[in-house]
């Protein structure tokens, strides 16, 4: 069976879901799952993770993520972006300065409403799905970080392409309505294409079409994904018959307490882990069946 991470350059109009379906067939091994879903009108960087990497999705779903998103002014959605319902339309026009003027309100700790058409759940039903029965419910504002918020480039008096990083969970269609809203106009998300997601980028991405045939290829290994965090190499077999056994071990070297990719004698990648006081314990680990 493969093992690694294979980074996908998600096309418009997939689901992430439907990228690991495809995946799924070209490797023939159910183990297939992704990190950070992309909405299907959105495209770009999509890490899917194959066989053992599986156990590492958590780890990737908590980083910031990076996109380049189309803002337009003057339209509001039910869905927040340019496929949804229209349900206001008003007259717009900006400039450069005006819209470079209003972004560091959004910048930093920032709280977001979410969308009714996401997949946060209340009282057990997820808010899309209370959406397209017409529902519209009351939801808590959230607090996410806005690390970066710029203008790349004003298209038209209404449209213009903003490069965001943010953290998790944060909703780019709402923080380009949330603008709208504040310019007065009304606004909503026209494109969204991400550019960066656990630590990988477009650079090392690929098309479906380049998978096909090479997705073994391509994969990249498991370990790529902590690739900041140092490296330690088991010397002592006793050790590494510990550390195969989910069990923490004593190391001898001096090192600073902190996280390790840990390694065995013949390189092999065995987990994630803890170093605190000279004890290694894992966090997770990445061998066995």
């Amino acid at each position: 069976m493969a093992d690694g991470i294979l980074i996908i350059d998600k096309p418009a109009g997939w689901t992430s879901m439907d990228v690991c379906a495809r995946l799924r067939g070209i490797l023939q091994t159910k183990k297939v799952g992704h990190a950070g879903t992309l909405d299907p009108m959105a495209t770009g960087v999509l890490p899917v993770f194959v066989g053992q990497a599986t156990r590492a999705v958590s780890f990737a779903e908590g980083g910031d993520k990076e996109y380049v998103a189309g803002l337009r002014l003057g339209l509001v959605t039910d869905t927040q972006d340019t496929e949804g319902t229209v349900l206001a339309e008003s007259t717009a026009s900006f400039t450069t300065e005006q819209v470079c003027a209003l972004l560091p309100l959004f910048t930093g700790e920032i709280e977001q409403v979410p969308p009714m058409y996401s997949a946060v759940k209340i009282k057990g039903k997820k808010l899309y799905e209370l959406a397209r029965r017409g529902e519209v419910v009351e939801r808590v504002p959230r607090t996410v970080t806005i690390h970066t918020l710029e203008l790349l480039e004003q298209v038209s008096p209404t449209d213009f392409i903003l490069r965001v990083r943010c953290s998790k969970g944060t909703y780019v269609r709402t923080l380009c309505h949330d603008i709208g809203a504040e310019l007065g106009c009304g606004g909503c998300m026209s494109s969204l294409r991400r550019t960066q997601a656990a630590g990988f980028t477009l650079a090392e991405s690929h098309t479906l079409e380049e998978v096909q045939g090479q997705a073994a290829a391509l994969l990249r290994p498991t370990d790529s994904l902590f690739r900041d965090y140092p490296a330690y190499h088991i010397v002592y077999p006793r050790a590494e018959f510990l550390c195969r056994n989910g069990n923490p071990f004593r190391i001898k070297e001096r090192l600073g307490d902190g996280t390790y990719r840990v390694y065995g004698a013949d390189g092999t990648f065995l987990c994630l882990s803890r170093l605190e006081n000279g004890t290694m314990t894992s966090l997770k680990n990445f061998f066995g069946a």
